[in-house]
C-alpha cells in the first residue's frame, strides 16, 4: 500500500485502515483511498491516483475557460472536508490553477452574519470568486440575508453531492445567483458534467453536458446513467482484493437515474431507492424537490414502508424550521402534494425533530427508514393523511 494515502474522517479512519490492511492486490502507483456511497448501498473505500485528480482538475479548468472565466485568477472557496471528494479537489484545483484558496470551516456556514462579517470582500483583488457547495449549506445561507449577501459576491457557485430543489433554485435565480448545479462522484474524482450559470438562470434545471474527458449514455429501459472517463477510480477495496468498477468497455453503472435532453444530463433520483407505489416507478427525490420550498420547512425526506395497496406506503418525515407549527406546516405539506399525481403523495407525514442529512448533504435513506419502522411500531405520526 506504499504510495496510498488515506484520507478518512476521525469516526472512519479505523474502517479505512482495516480495508486498507487487509487488501493483497495494490495496483501500480499512488494516489489516495477515499470513502464513497453510504447513503443506500454501503461504504466503499475507493482508489483515485494523483493523475486522476490532476486530470479532473485541468478538465475544470478547461470547462471554466469555455465560460469566459479564467481559472488562473480565480480564488477558491472551499466549505467542504478534505476527506470528502468535494473538498479535496479545490485543493488540487488550487495547485494546479496557481491560485488562492480559502478553507472555511463547515460550522461557519451555520452562522452567516459572523461570515459575511469575516469573508465579504472575496473579489477585493479583481479575482473571481468560486465555491463548491452543496444544497443543504445553499439552503441555509439562503435562509439568511446576510448569508444572501454573502452568496452574492461569488461568480460562479458548483452545487453538486444532491438534489436542489425547485424552490431553492428560484430564490437563487431571484437574487441572479450564478449557480452551476453539476453532477459527479468519487469514482469519477468529481464534476464530469456541470450547467453554464447563464442557463441556470435563464431556467434550465439540468446538471449541463459532459466535460471533454467524459461520455455518458443511459439504459434504454431503467433509464441508468453510465459514465465512460480515464479518471474512473481504479477499483475499490473488497477483503484481499481490489475490485473494479468499469465493465469491459470502460463504463461505469453509477446507480443514478436521469435523462438527456438539450441541455445536458438530467438526475431522476436513486434507482436503488427508487420506490413501487401503485404500480408506478417513484424517485423520492422527485416528491423531495417538488414540496421542498414551502416556508417554515428545513427538511424533507420521503420514505417507503411495504403496504398491501399500494406495494409501497410513502410517507415524509418533516424538520420544521425553529419557531414553526409543525402541524400546521404538515398540513400544508399535504395541500401542495394533492397536485402530484397519486402515485406520488405521501399517505402520512411525521414530524422528525431530528431529521438530517449526513455530514457530506447526503441523506441516509435506510437509516431513516429504519427510524420510521421503529417509531410505528410504538406510537401514532403526528398526522395521518
Amino acid at each position: 500500500m506504499n504510495g496510498w494515502t488515506l484520507l478518512a474522517s476521525p469516526h472512519e479512519r479505523v474502517a479505512g485502515e482495516q480495508a486498507m490492511a487487509g487488501c493483497r492486490d495494490w495496483p501500480e502507483g499512488s494516489g489516495v483511498v477515499i470513502g464513497s456511497g453510504g447513503s443506500s448501498g454501503g461504504r466503499k473505500w475507493c482508489l483515485q491516483t494523483w493523475a486522476n485528480l490532476e486530470q479532473s482538475a485541468r478538465s475544470c479548468g478547461q470547462w471554466l475557460r469555455r465560460l469566459g472565466i479564467d481559472p488562473n485568477v480565480v480564488r477558491l472557496v472551499n466549505p467542504l472536508p478534505g476527506h470528502h471528494m468535494g473538498g479535496l479537489m479545490p485543493q488540487i484545483r488550487a495547485r494546479q490553477w496557481q491560485v488562492p484558496l480559502l478553507a472555511l470551516a463547515p460550522e461557519l456556514l451555520r452562522s452567516p452574519v459572523e461570515l459575511l462579517e469575516q469573508h465579504g470582500n472575496l473579489s477585493s483583488d479583481g479575482r473571481d470568486a468560486v465555491i463548491s457547495m452543496v444544497p443543504t449549506q445553499l439552503q441555509r445561507l439562503l435562509a439568511d440575508p446576510s448569508g444572501c449577501r454573502w452568496l452574492q459576491q461569488f461568480r460562479l457557485l458548483w452545487i453538486g453531492g444532491g438534489p436542489l430543489n425547485a424552490a431553492l433554485a428560484d430564490q437563487a435565480r431571484q437574487l441572479q445567483l450564478p449557480l452551476s448545479p453539476c453532477y459527479g462522484s468519487t469514482e469519477t474524482a468529481a464534476m464530469v458534467c456541470a450547467l453554464d450559470p447563464a442557463q441556470f438562470l435563464a431556467g434550465q434545471s439540468s446538471c449541463g453536458a459532459p466535460f471533454n474527458d467524459v461520455q455518458l449514455k443511459l439504459d434504454a429501459a431503467s433509464g441508468a446513467v453510465a459514465v465512460k472517463t480515464p479518471r474512473l477510480s481504479l477499483g475499490w477495496l473488497d477483503g484481499e482484493q481490489l475490485q473494479l468498477f468499469s465493465d469491459a468497455d470502460g463504463w461505469w453503472q453509477s446507480g443514478d437515474a436521469g435523462r438527456i435532453g438539450s441541455t445536458g444530463l438530467e438526475l431522476l433520483g436513486r434507482l436503488d431507492g427508487a420506490l413501487n407505489s401503485g404500480g408506478a416507478t417513484v424517485f423520492p427525490e422527485q416528491i423531495e424537490s417538488a414540496l421542498g420550498g414551502l416556508p417554515g420547512l428545513e427538511a424533507l425526506l420521503v420514505v417507503g414502508l411495504p403496504d398491501p395497496e399500494w406495494g409501497e406506503r410513502l410517507i415524509g418525515l418533516v424538520k420544521p424550521a425553529p419557531g414553526t407549527n409543525g402541524n400546521i406546516l404538515v398540513e400544508r405539506l399535504r395541500q401542495q402534494s394533492d397536485g402530484l399525481p397519486p402515485a406520488q403523495r405521501p399517505k402520512q407525514w411525521w414530524i422528525c425533530p431530528e431529521l438530517a442529512t449526513n455530514p457530506q448533504g447526503k441523506w441516509q435513506r435506510k437509516r431513516w427508514q429504519a427510524w420510521l419502522q421503529s417509531q410505528e411500531s410504538r406510537e401514532s405520526p403526528e398526522s395521518h393523511g
